[in-house]
């Protein structure tokens, strides 16, 4: 039978803890409001909410602002750009921490009365819902991998010198996809258990742990998601404060810990059921519809996605050019070194120089044909064997005919797989 906490037996908020509280309460309402948190959230199907931060009037503010205090010259990135650390964002922090104080500073004035518990449990389950399902959002982007995709045809070409250190970090947690299922069960199940009453301090500890590990890697790879999951850090800490001293008692001091104090959200048990019943509910809906979504991402351009004809790595060995056979050279600008088909969405092309270009283009097995789009060129192709080659066509307004063989693909670091005894270490 759940018996409600004595909270009226607490002392009364101290006027500081009042002050804090009121400002941590309305920053981090205005930040899930403001970021893509609220589509996370607020999650449907199909589409996505927009992302209000983006949006007038609070586009207009912070554009001001950066333009007027900070003296932000350039054009400010907006939206497209993948990065969670570009000028607008820090901006944008910057904004919603000035309205939160004076929001603070009016809520002070205005009442002066003793903190209600009601603002207390009200915002805990607010945010215990924000937090829960960004994390399982991320989580599960990592349990049916799609945020780390297994490295692509091109990118295993390209010199490992090459790569950024954000580019090292996704291709090596994309190349062990046990790795990257591992860290997103630590964070669905840190997001499910946000979702479930009594067990908000289990649930914000473990996602305190893997939003510190995430940060880490975003601090020491140069990943642009810096402000965000410190964020996700701040309201891990913020769920746990109320439990700090029990947690204290247990972990450093070795002392017997009192029961939760967290405030029930209502007093009759009939309402309680139905709340907690309503909050699973929410988890459950959240659940299934990011598995949906993913499931259905991973099967359109996900590794579940199927291999179009003529998928492979294909090195050119003889191009012609209106008739005229040109050799291999580096210095050719023009010349092809290999065709990598990789997806049906386009093909990439390697130069002699080892630039890489992508191109938007579709291959009909049908009528055996590569069309690419924007009118640059199309090809008829015809397969003697099944690793050999031949393109005829036109390309950037030019009459070509090209043979290629087909590469072996089988690179070891995504070939070598997992070994539970070794002689010796294979470390290549």
């Amino acid at each position: 039978m759940y018996v409600a906490p004595d909270v009226s037996a607490k002392a009364p908020w101290r006027p500081l803890t009042r002050v804090a509280f009121r400002f941590v309460a309305v920053y981090f309402t205005l930040y899930v409001l403001f970021t893509q948190m609220l589509g996370g959230l607020l999650l449907l199907p199909y589409g996505e909410l927009p992302d209000f931060g983006t949006l007038p009037p609070m586009r207009l503010l912070v554009t001001w602002t950066a333009t007027h205090l900070f003296r932000v010259t350039q054009p400010l990135v907006v939206t497209g750009s993948g990065s969670g650390d570009k000028t607008y964002d820090w901006v944008l922090a910057f904004c919603l921490l000035t309205i939160a104080a004076v929001a603070t500073v009016v809520w002070t004035a205005l009442d002066r009365r003793a903190e209600s518990i009601a603002p207390l449990k009200w915002f805990r389950l607010f945010l215990r819902f924000a937090l829960g399902s960004t994390i399982l959002f991320y989580g599960l982007a990592k349990v049916i991998p799609l945020q780390m995709p297994t490295p692509t045809l091109t990118r295993l070409l390209e010199p490992f010198g090459n790569f950024s250190p954000m580019g090292v970090l996704w291709s090596s947690i994309g190349t062990s996809r046990s790795y990257e299922i591992f860290t997103g069960v630590a964070e669905a199940t840190a997001g499910i258990l946000l979702f479930i009453p009594g067990l908000t301090t289990l649930g914000a500890l473990l996602a305190l742990a893997d939003m510190v590990e995430v940060f880490m890697l975003n601090m020491t790879y140069d990943v642009p998601v810096k402000l965000f999951s410190f964020h996700l850090i701040l309201m891990s800490l913020v769920l746990l404060a109320p439990d700090s001293s029990r947690l204290l008692n247990v972990l450093v001091l070795n002392r017997a810990a009192a029961p939760s104090m967290e405030p029930p959200l209502f007093t009759r048990r009939r309402a309680m059921r139905i709340a907690a019943a309503l909050q699973l509910l929410l988890g459950v809906y959240l659940l299934g519809t990011n598995v949906h979504n993913n499931i259905n991402r991973w099967r359109e351009f996900g590794g579940g996605a199927p291999k179009p004809a003529l998928f492979g790595i294909w090195s050119v060995d003889e191009a012609a050019v209106d008739g005229t056979v040109r050799p291999p050279l580096l210095s050719d600008e023009w010349r092809w070194r290999r065709l990598i088909v990789q997806n049906t969405r386009g093909v990439s092309v390697q130069q002699m120089n080892d630039a890489v270009a992508n191109y938007p283009a579709s291959i009909d097995p049908a009528r055996r044909r590569i069309s690419f789009a924007n009118g640059a060129g199309a090809m008829d192709y015809e397969q003697p064997s099944p690793s050999r080659l031949v393109l005829d066509g036109t390309w950037a307004g030019h009459r070509v005919h090209m043979q290629l063989r087909l590469v072996d693909a089988r690179f070891l670091l995504v070939s070598r797989g997992f070994h539970w005894v070794q002689e010796y270490p294979f470390n290549r």
